[in-house]
């Protein structure tokens, strides 16, 4: 590694996920000088290492492999190694002879969100929760710009007492605003639905994490891909000392951050209120049953108005 050693023939190889963090002096000519940069594999390679961990697992007739791999965009090899092997696990504690797409389903979700909690004994917070989850997935289903919604639970998981899930159409390597914009409005869609069923008085601390959630999006929209009124600009927010920019670009950037926030905020809210019969008997459906998958939500949807085509990322 020194460059004065006669080590013909001799090839260092080395891998890192922080490449960002590297000393100057390992980057220099002469020492890495190829980097092979390894992302997060598409639907089509997801589908490949899926088949990998299938070659020792039974999987039920008629499930396709090409679904599974759609519904674990983000995930790498050893997530989806991981899926098969939980996958497999609840199937034999289920006394199945093969897997089948409930267990896999139920491993994605012990994986995204964690390990299933009991179901809520308060009717009060149960309801709260409903329309919380059904706000969220009304604004998602009727934005033509919003990923699918995939599932949604009143079964805590992890820390958190109920859960939407959302899938997306195709990988997500390139992300217009259009969507950006929906997503913030998605996320939105709890506390609107508290807003209009509960009174601005009444709704609660459940939309903290949404919230943000919602300030990523908006931050990263205004400071790093140049889609605000602040302009086309990206700010390094890691620098020793911090972002370095001017007092007014600062209180311009969170005005346009509050901007974003304010009108994501207004579609989710018109949206709730021009649909609430819709609302009410998801919530109820919902409160009922407990968890409501994507085509029991199209259906509540489709018998109070016009489901929008959902239209591509970019």
């Amino acid at each position: 590694m020194d460059g004065f050693e006669g080590n013909s023939g001799v090839i260092v190889v080395a891998a890192t996920n922080r490449s960002d963090i590297l000393d100057s002096a390992l980057l220099r000519p002469g020492r890495f000088d190829r980097r092979v940069q390894v992302d997060l594999p598409d639907v089509k390679g997801r589908e490949q290492i899926l088949n990998v961990h299938l070659r020792n697992k039974k999987l039920d007739e008629g499930i396709s492999i090409g679904e599974i791999a759609k519904r674990c965009a983000g995930m790498s090899g050893a997530d989806l190694e991981n899926l098969m092997n939980e996958s497999a696990i609840l199937a034999a504690r289920r006394n199945k002879k093969a897997i089948q797409m409930d267990d896999i389903n139920d491993a994605t979700d012990r994986i995204v969100a964690g390990l299933e909690g009991r179901a809520l004994a308060d009717d009060a917070q149960k309801k709260l929760f409903a329309y919380h989850e059904a706000g969220k997935a009304i604004v998602a289903t009727l934005l033509p710009h919003h990923d699918p919604v995939a599932k949604m639970t009143l079964l805590p998981r992890g820390q958190k007492k109920s859960l939407t899930w959302f899938s997306p159409d195709q990988d997500q390597s390139l992300i217009s605003a259009a969507s950006l914009k929906a997503r913030i409005a998605g996320f939105l869609g709890g506390r609107a639905a508290e807003q209009i069923v509960f009174g601005t008085e009444q709704v609660t601390t459940n939309a903290a994490e949404d919230l943000k959630r919602v300030d990523q999006v908006a931050r990263a929209m205004v400071t790093q891909v140049g889609m605000s009124s602040v302009g086309q600009i990206a700010i390094d927010q890691g620098g020793m000392f911090g972002p370095s920019y001017s007092e007014d670009l600062a209180s311009k950037i969170d005005m346009a951050i509050k901007e974003l926030s304010d009108e994501g905020y207004l579609t989710a809210l018109k949206i709730i209120v021009n649909n609430r019969g819709c609302l009410d008997e998801l919530a109820d459906e919902l409160y009922e049953k407990e968890t409501l998958a994507a085509d029991e939500i199209k259906e509540i949807v489709s018998k109070f108005t016009e489901i929008p085509e959902k239209l591509a990322a970019v």
